[in-house]
């Protein structure tokens, strides 16, 4: 049973609509994202595009880099 007059929260639709540009799969994320956090933490003011598109439209790569980070933070 489907609601078609029901609407998208705004954060949700605003996932949507990112423009993830430059791509970055969530394969080449995963490859990539101990060192993204490693070279966060070792500099905050550290630029990587790619890997900060993903992580802003993909919630489960975004979690998976704030548990990294908490973990090599403790």
């Amino acid at each position: 049973m489907t609601d078609r007059n029901r609407r998208l929260p705004a954060p949700a639709l605003d996932g949507l609509l990112l423009d993830t540009n430059p791509y970055l799969s969530c394969d080449d994320c995963f490859d990539q994202i101990d060192t993204y956090v490693e070279q966060l933490l070792a500099d905050p003011g550290h630029v990587d595009l790619p890997m900060q598109v993903h992580l802003k439209a993909c919630g489960a790569c975004a979690e998976e880099a704030e548990a990294l980070m908490d973990l090599l933070t403790s």
